[in-house]
């Protein structure tokens, strides 16, 4: 098993910025991939981007590329979701997220363990 808790979630003003923290223990040798969704209220949870858990490769989704970044701290056991420029439409409940298979990692279903979410509220 795999627990995951995030931190980090607030209020900020348009065009701010704030870093979520994910912290991972448990079986995290089984890990490929860690995500970061979000859910709006009334909307379906959506990808936002990945890191994989060894190496540096990341992705992101149209919505945030240029103004989000994940970052992973290896020491830490813990992935970085740096968020910047942010407006009213990034607001949601963020959720980390691992995935113990190889994949294209962008997708719900693919992920195993997730946390419990922080909520993200960008002011206008």
């Amino acid at each position: 098993q795999v627990q995951l808790v995030e931190s980090g979630g607030g209020l900020v003003q348009a065009g701010g910025s704030l870093r979520l923290s994910c912290a991972a223990s448990g079986r995290i040798l089984t890990l490929y991939t860690m995500g970061w969704f979000r859910q709006a209220p009334g909307k379906e949870r959506e990808f936002v981007g990945y890191i994989r858990w060894r190496g540096d490769n990341t992705y992101y989704a149209d919505s945030v590329m240029g103004r989000f970044s994940i970052s992973r701290d290896n020491a830490k056991n813990t992935v970085y979701l740096q968020m910047n420029s942010l407006k009213p439409e990034d607001t949601a409940v963020y959720y980390c997220a691992a995935d113990r298979s190889i994949g294209a990692a962008t997708s719900v279903v693919e992920y195993d363990y997730w946390g419990q979410g922080t909520q993200v509220t960008v002011s206008s």
